[in-house]
């Protein structure tokens, strides 16, 4: 029953970033990644003391799906070789910082 709760939650994470990212996609900067992976965050935050299954389906599955680090290192690699240093800089420190602002405010909405 757990890989089915993580299964379905990812079914519904896995095209919502998806679509995110071409609804927001920037000519340079990866907008979309930046966004799923703020808005995962949150959510995981506000998923803080829910039952195991609506954690599993939820942050687990769906906030597993959403966010991606690895697309956010690839993207972050190819803003630095395709000569926009500062704009991988930015991504970096702006994903780190709006990651963890969002979800201490996720949190902050449950406690």
């Amino acid at each position: 029953m757990t890989w089915l709760l993580v299964a379905l939650g990812a079914a519904v994470g896995a095209p919502l970033r998806y679509l995110a990212d071409r609804a927001l996609r920037g000519r340079v900067f990866p907008w979309g990644t930046f966004a799923v992976n703020v808005a995962g965050s949150f959510a995981l935050g506000a998923l803080t003391g829910v039952g195991m299954e609506l954690h599993l389906l939820l942050g687990t599955g769906l906030c597993g799906a959403l966010t991606t680090y690895s697309t956010f290192s690839y993207e972050t690699l190819r803003l630095a070789r395709t000569g926009a240093p500062l704009l991988a800089a930015a991504n970096v420190v702006g994903n780190v910082a709006a990651g963890l602002a969002a979800v201490v405010a996720g949190t902050a909405l449950v406690a």
